[in-house]
């Protein structure tokens, strides 16, 4: 049982990695490992620069499971990036599924504030249909509002899984994200690409 609220807790950190994201002192690099040992990180970026940091002694590790749009199930509860096309509707950019003990992390619909005008919708999915080709998904909020997301074909759907540590090692593509600190940057979540 304790495990289980531990994961609680490190995954209810997760869910506020997105409010954290755009914090002036928040860390989220894509990379390649270099290095790895108890107390660091080294990665490597795309343009081959080394990026050294702390790790945190509570390191979450995630993985992203590709899966398909015939995965989605009613009561799922899924985060969805998505723009607003010219027939007014929310078209998915991309669709996670959530573990249950992130049920309810960042529920709501709001704006991402990115180049993209994307809003962002966790919510809960109560049901779905095949319409000219495209998922509509109908998804609910706790708060008692709900909404609609268009999952046209090719849209990535992803599944959030945690990891076991020992697959955090030299050579693995991940996204990393933390904090810029005083004594450092350290690194608390892994997510294996």
């Amino acid at each position: 049982m304790q495990v289980k609220h531990m994961l609680f807790a490190a995954l209810m950190a997760a869910g506020a990695t997105p409010a954290l994201a755009q914090a002036p002192n928040a860390i989220n690099v894509m990379g390649t490992i270099d290095k790895i040992d108890a107390t660091s990180i080294s990665l490597k970026g795309d343009d081959g620069k080394l990026m050294d940091y702390k790790l945190d002694p509570k390191l979450m590790v995630l993985q992203n499971k590709t899966i398909t749009l015939a995965d989605i199930k009613p009561n799922d509860f899924v985060a969805s990036a998505a723009v607003k096309k010219a027939d007014g509707k929310l078209h998915s950019t991309e669709l996670r599924i959530f573990p249950e003990a992130m049920r309810g992390v960042g529920e709501g619909q709001r704006p991402m504030n990115d180049a993209n005008n994307q809003t962002m919708t966790n919510a809960t999915v109560t049901g779905a249909a095949v319409v000219s080709g495209s998922n509509n998904i109908k998804v609910k909020f706790a708060s008692g509002g709900e909404s609609e997301l268009i999952l046209d074909p090719g849209v990535p759907v992803t599944r959030i899984d945690a990891a076991d540590k020992a697959s955090v090692k030299a050579g693995v593509k991940v996204r990393a994200q933390g904090v810029k600190g005083a004594d450092g940057d350290v690194i608390n979540r892994v997510t294996l690409q």
